[in-house]
């Protein structure tokens, strides 16, 4: 990992930090393919359960660092770069963000692209693209209308003006706000709740959610019966009740 990207694996617990905190976090290029080589890990051990994505300094993230934009060579380039949503939205295992400051731009796009999301009290969210001259591409428009409504989405993109942590509460953007202090403790009392939950299961979830956004209701609950049939064959699911049988605590392995 890069000085301004770092991954750090702990048991069943992965922290992407963006430690860039001189400029908010604002990704760069090669923090595009730091975060890539990151997931790519992430995915491919099974040991790793959860993701927690965060930022160092004030900031979550502030986006891409717009002093780069014009090193494109052309705007077919920028069109074709490696994309930082996409890269995360790649991501098997249940995913984190915890907002610890400004979350504007891509960096909002970040954190929409994991699973859940906690704030802490002063962090800000924004979609400030439109101030510039140009719109979101990392998926703001669909993510926002998804979370909180075509009007509060309209809000967001066409003012550019940031929300408070709360009000992202109140409109179901975030699911929790803490204290700053609290809020890696928070983040990681929800990951060990998920570690400690059967991982094919967990990240089966995910799958069913995001399939939940693309089909229509009576296919959709047709493809999650389809997921709960694959679950409900795997040694994990076996473990899970004969744990509840004998009234102890699972021991899954993932298989």
């Amino acid at each position: 990992m890069s000085q301004h990207l770092t991954l750090d694996v702990s048991g069943p617990l992965a922290v992407i930090t963006y430690n860039r905190p001189e400029k908010l976090n604002a990704m760069t290029p090669e923090m595009a393919l730091m975060l890539e080589e990151a997931v790519a890990r992430c995915n491919r051990e099974d040991a790793i359960r959860v993701v927690i994505l965060t930022g160092t300094g004030k900031a979550f993230c502030a986006g891409s660092d717009i002093a780069l934009l014009d090193s494109y060579a052309t705007p077919w380039a920028f069109r074709n770069r490696t994309e930082y949503c996409d890269i995360l939205r790649a991501l098997q295992k249940p995913s984190i963000a915890a907002i610890n400051g400004y979350a504007f731009g891509g960096g909002l796009e970040m954190a929409m692209s994991c699973d859940i999301r906690i704030a802490s009290a002063n962090a800000r969210l924004g979609a400030p693209e439109i101030k510039l001259g140009w719109i979101g591409g990392g998926g703001m428009t669909a993510h926002l209308a998804r979370s909180i409504g075509p009007s509060n989405a309209a809000m967001m993109v066409m003012t550019g003006e940031p929300v408070t942590a709360q009000q992202a509460q109140a409109w179901g953007l975030v699911s929790d706000v803490t204290e700053p202090e609290g809020l890696d403790a928070r983040a990681r009392e929800i990951a060990g709740q998920i570690a400690a939950r059967a991982p094919i299961a967990a990240e089966t979830a995910k799958a069913n959610l995001h399939a939940a956004f693309n089909m229509p209701l009576e296919q959709a609950v047709a493809y999650e019966r389809d997921l709960q049939t694959i679950c409900f064959a795997t040694q994990d699911a076996n473990e899970g009740r004969a744990a509840f049988a004998e009234r102890r605590m699972p021991d899954f392995v993932k298989r």
